[in-house]
């Protein structure tokens, strides 16, 4: 999945399925929805508690599509109505799993379930040292590219569920491993466009574990600082201009206006002078029109994988013309990496936007937050 994020990041900064729904006697089942059962910011997800089993129906699998999933997650020796209505079923609490984007590790992790993760595509993508320690006790399996899983390596695993992604409808690897009897959950915490939005997928999570409470906990305790952080940002008198990403060949790539990257920036009270751009992906603009619009912009935030000023400037002159190169004021999330090269904002940034949003503020708003230390930010030297 970094492949894809390190792209989807890049332009943003930072098997067949059924389509059919429960009948009636489903939705007639006695329900019981609890508090833990909400979904406040996300808007990809839902989940609904019976008196047996829970329900997630996922609305926005991949970009584009009006397609949705229903999942069935079933307690031990409960009573599943029309199972064949159902996407994939499975029994929740799930003991072995497989998971394939590096963001569904923090997850695993805040929920204290990563001892359940046996397998995982391109291993060396993961940063998590915890998670790492796993890898090399041979206690996580390497199964190959996310785009051509090794099945025979996984069904051996014989996961209790594979949470996988999809950028469009076809994967025929999923399709095989559905074909076995494991079932295949399409986890989309990608294409949410706000930041609280992605965090809250913890919650997906917390109903497969049997762990909605805790998860329901770890989110309101995230949300809670955000909120709070993003309170203090407007506290500041001013609101510094904002510019973003870098040229990728002849395209200079930045975030939407209505985009994931887009809002940090201006729940940090910063002004990014894309902000009115329609979208929530990313903008392909000329070198030409950016230094037009932005050369004078005060901070930059995310240069693609620019480490250092000397690259910038060694890659394109015309980065030296833009008034945060001459000034310093140019921060990347590249620097920090894993032991095997992963970048660590990729991994967790989804999954704490309260730190990513206290970064931002310090960067702009340094007085406001003179205790915070830079957790994904490095300034480029």
């Amino acid at each position: 999945m970094q492949k894809i994020v390190l792209l989807i990041t890049f332009l943003c900064v930072f098997a067949s399925c059924k389509n059919d729904k429960p009948n009636n006697e489903t939705e007639e089942y006695t329900e019981f929805i609890d508090e833990f059962s909400n979904v406040k910011y996300a808007k990809g997800f839902e989940i609904k508690a019976f008196e047996d089993y829970k329900t997630i129906t996922l609305k926005n699998p991949w970009p584009g599509t009006s397609r949705t999933f229903k999942y069935a997650l079933v307690e031990k020796n409960g009573t599943l109505p029309n199972p064949e209505s159902y996407d994939a079923v499975l029994e929740v609490p799930v003991k072995r799993i497989v998971v394939t984007s590096t963001t569904h590790i923090p997850s695993l992790e805040m929920l204290g379930e990563n001892e359940a993760l046996v397998g995982f595509p391109n291993v060396n993508y993961i940063s998590s040292e915890k998670t790492r320690e796993r890898i090399t006790d041979g206690k996580i399996t390497e199964l190959g590219r996310n785009e051509d899983i090794n099945t025979e390596i996984l069904i051996n695993l014989a996961p209790d569920a594979v949470i996988g992604f999809a950028v469009d409808g076809n994967n025929s690897t999923f399709a095989t491993i559905e074909k076995t009897g494991i079932p295949v959950l399409y986890n989309s915490d990608w294409t949410e466009t706000t930041p609280l939005g992605k965090a809250e997928w913890i919650k997906f999570f917390g109903a497969i574990f049997d762990k909605e409470k805790e998860a329901d906990s770890i989110f309101q305790a995230i949300e809670t600082e955000y909120l709070s952080a993003k309170k203090i940002a407007f506290e500041a008198k001013n609101a510094p201009t904002v510019i973003s990403g870098a040229m990728y060949k002849d395209v200079w790539y930045m975030p939407q206006g209505e985009s994931w990257g887009a809002q940090f920036i201006a729940d940090a009270n910063g002004d990014y002078l894309w902000k009115d751009s329609k979208g929530t992906g990313g903008l392909s603009l000329s070198l030409e029109s950016v230094l037009d619009k932005g050369h004078a912009a005060e901070v930059w935030i995310g240069p693609g994988q620019f480490t250092s000023l000397e690259e910038m400037k060694d890659a394109n002159q015309a980065y030296t013309q833009f008034k945060a190169f001459k000034s310093g004021k140019v921060y990347s999330y590249s620097l920090k990496k894993g032991k095997t090269g992963g970048v660590i904002y990729f991994e967790l940034a989804p999954n704490r936007p309260d730190l990513v949003l206290k970064d931002l503020i310090k960067i702009l708003h340094p007085e406001l937050f003179p205790n915070h230390e830079l957790y994904f930010f490095d300034k480029l030297q």
